[in-house]
């Protein structure tokens, strides 16, 4: 192991320990990094049926493997011809769902619609078994994991469309016939679950679609529907006008935005009533306030790639928070005088920068890999279509900003005796971060099932229905 020392520990000797909390900022850049990776990774979908965990003695599949067909004369109740999908229903998605078309509903027309567990045995009817459902088209009953069905929607035979579906968000399975539901009811099943369709008597034949062709059921308004639900619910609720103008205002005061905080204020002067909350739960514009100016100076510095001017102006009036030249904001800072140079083709000096002031932070732990994606702009022709453009996006910047911010908040001495992360984020921020934990939590009960929950891409979808 390298005995450098860390990031961590150069704070804590030159600044009483600020850059603790601001290794916070180190993170960001890196998620940067990742791009969409904080995104859900793929789920594969089942796309055909599993021709070799099957009742194969009982059915034919056809070469495409969507479709079944029963060929033998059903003489007990254990001549079932079921048959699972290749692959599991997904999890990570809000809503699974596929159809099946009876072409031939034979004989009895015992066909059945469900979801199976993989230890299924594949000689019963979905439902008859434990860890197991099915709609059957025989009595239009439903199969929960016992011989004795329920009533449940109408039966269904020839050139019937059925379709069966998982709703994570409620846990709950529905079923379909021709495009309309039939019904719901629980999901006390837990796990992965696969698609299966089941024939049992002479010439029944169903077609089965994973989603290749068109569904006889829009699933997709479904989901808006389903969406448009949790929504109502939560727009019920309500909230006084003060909170959020609170907030707001907390948010714009953390960050510096001065003038934005001026036309927010002029704004609700005559929309929202005056704050009046609990003075254990009041939200401290004071301590917000802190500095606003000068944080909102060099703020607009970063922003506009002054990288220099923003070094002075910090050891001019802060200068504790520079005073260890190894200091995640001196790094940050540095960092974006570099990648400033970068962006206007002054690669030499660049050069000659990166040797004087990154040069400090090569072999530090906690610095190196980003140090090392910085140094990789020179590299490229076009640096900003590059693995490592994500540097010279507005976006960086910010982050640098919001890094600078937080270590002149943390010099604030009215809080020197509460937690120095309070610095690192507004009210907002802290409630939103709180939402997250709580969803996150809700998604670990259910199994850890359905749409993994992304803040941002809730905040794009309700901006776009406006």
């Amino acid at each position: 192991m390298s005995s450098s020392p860390s990031p961590a520990n150069s704070a804590n000797a030159g600044n009483g320990g600020q850059d603790l909390n601001l290794l916070h900022f180190l993170d960001k850049v890196r998620l940067a990094a990742t791009g969409d990776a904080e995104e859900d990774e793929g789920e594969d979908s089942p796309t055909e049926l599993n021709t070799i965990n099957s009742a194969g003695g009982f059915l034919v599949v056809s070469p495409d493997k969507l479709s079944v067909k029963y060929t033998n004369m059903n003489l007990h109740g254990h001549d079932v011809g079921v048959v699972q999908a290749n692959r599991p229903a997904p999890v990570k998605c809000l809503t699974y769902y596929f159809e099946i078309f009876v072409k031939d509903s034979g004989v009895k027309g015992q066909v059945a619609i469900g979801f199976t567990k993989e230890s299924f045995k594949m000689r019963r009817q979905p439902g008859w078994e434990v860890n197991s459902c099915g709609y059957h088209g025989d009595d239009g009953f439903l199969y929960r994991g016992q011989g004795k069905g329920e009533p449940f929607g109408p039966k269904y035979t020839k050139d019937d469309t059925v379709g069966g579906g998982i709703n994570y968000a409620t846990q709950e399975f529905f079923f379909t016939k021709n495009g309309a539901i039939v019904g719901k009811i629980p999901k006390d099943i837990k796990g992965h679950l696969f698609p299966t369709v089941a024939v049992h008597s002479q010439n029944e034949e169903v077609l089965v679609n994973f989603g290749k062709k068109k569904f006889a059921f829009d699933i997709t308004g479904y989901e808006v529907s389903e969406r448009n639900k949790q929504q109502m619910a939560i727009e019920k609720i309500s909230i006084p006008p003060n909170i959020g103008y609170g907030l707001v205002k907390t948010y714009l005061l953390h960050y510096g935005y001065e003038e934005t905080l001026d036309a927010f204020n002029l704004a609700t002067k005559t929309t929202v009533p005056p704050i009046n909350i609990d003075q254990g739960n009041a939200i401290d514009e004071d301590d917000s306030s802190y500095a606003l100016k000068q944080r909102k100076t060099l703020r607009q510095l970063v922003r506009n790639g002054e990288i220099d001017a923003a070094m002075v102006k910090l050891r001019e009036w802060y200068p504790q928070t520079v005073q260890d030249d190894k200091s995640v904001v001196c790094f940050l800072l540095h960092c974006q005088h570099f990648i400033e140079l970068v962006r206007v083709g002054k690669l030499e000096e660049g050069v000659k920068y990166g040797r004087l002031e990154l040069a400090k932070f090569v072999g530090l732990t906690g610095f190196q890999d980003i140090i090392e994606d910085c140094f990789a702009l020179l590299v490229y022709e076009k640096p900003e279509e590059s693995p490592v453009g994500y540097f010279l996006e507005d976006s960086h910047k910010e982050l640098v900003a919001d890094a600078v911010n937080a270590a002149i908040l943390s010099t604030n001495p009215n809080k020197r005796d509460v937690q120095k992360s309070c610095h690192l984020h507004s009210h907002l921020e802290k409630l939103l971060r709180q939402l997250t934990v709580c969803c996150l939590e809700r998604r670990s009960l259910n199994g850890d099932q359905g749409e993994t929950f992304r803040l941002h891409r809730i905040l794009n979808n309700n901006s776009s229905r406006r």
